[in-house]
C-alpha cells in the first residue's frame, strides 16, 4: 500500500499565552483569524508581532492560534541564527531550556526565558491512517518527496497521532526550501 501524505510548509510563528497576548496587544484583547489551518481548531491570526534576538529582528511574524498554555515561538535554524540564538530542534510543546528571546507587540512587550524552537519535523495522523498504514504515535519513519528539480528523503519524521489531528506532514522553511517544496506537494512514507 502506497502511503501518501500532503507536506505543508510551516513558516516562522509564535503560539502565545492569553497573558502573553495581553500584554502585546492590551487588556482583553482576543486573537483575531485571518485563515483555518489543515489541523482542525487551528488558524492564522490577523496579528502580528516582532521576535527579537541579540542579533536582530524578525518583524512581522504571524501568531497562530488559539492561545495555548505556553510560549511558543517556532523558526527555521536560519532565522535562529540570523537573531543570534540556538534554538533546539524539538517537538511542539517541548520547551524546557530552549531558547528565549523578546516579543514586541503594539502595546508591550514580553521576554520569554525559553520558549524558541526548530520545530522537529513530523507527520500529523488520525488514529484511523495510523492504523492502516501500521505505524504509531512517536515513531520514526523517512519521507520522500519528489519535487521536479530537488527530490529528497527526510529521515527521522516523527508520527504524531490523535483524533484531534488532520493527516499532514509539517516541516520548517528551510526543509522546504532545500526540497524545492512549491504549491501542493505530496510525500511518501517510505518506513
Amino acid at each position: 500500500m502506497e502511503r501518501k501524505i500532503l507536506v505543508e510548509t510551516s513558516a516562522r510563528h509564535v503560539h502565545v499565552t492569553k497573558e502573553t497576548l495581553e500584554k502585546l496587544f492590551g487588556e482583553g484583547h482576543e486573537l483575531t483569524v485571518k485563515k483555518e489551518l489543515s489541523q482542525p481548531g487551528q488558524f492564522a491570526c490577523v496579528e502580528r508581532i516582532d521576535i527579537v534576538g541579540p542579533k536582530r529582528t524578525l518583524s512581522g511574524v504571524s501568531i497562530l492560534g488559539p492561545c495555548r498554555k505556553a510560549d511558543q515561538v517556532e523558526i527555521s535554524l536560519t532565522d535562529a541564527r540570523s537573531i543570534g540564538v540556538q534554538a533546539p530542534i524539538r517537538e511542539s510543546g517541548d520547551i524546557a531550556g530552549s531558547a528565549g528571546c523578546k516579543l514586541v507587540g503594539p502595546c508591550g512587550e514580553v521576554e520569554l526565558t525559553e520558549g524558541v524552537i526548530a520545530a522537529k519535523r513530523h507527520i500529523h495522523l488520525t488514529p484511523e491512517t495510523a492504523k492502516e498504514w501500521g505505524v504509531e504515535e512517536k515513531q520514526n519513519v523517512c519521507v520522500k518527496i519528489e519535487t521536479e528539480e530537488r527530490a529528497l528523503i527526510f529521515d527521522d519524521v516523527v508520527i504524531r497521532v490523535s483524533e484531534k489531528f488532520a493527516d499532514a506532514m509539517h516541516i520548517d522553511t528551510d526543509e522546504g526550501n532545500a526540497a524545492a517544496v512549491s504549491g501542493v506537494v505530496y510525500g511518501t512514507v517510505l518506513d
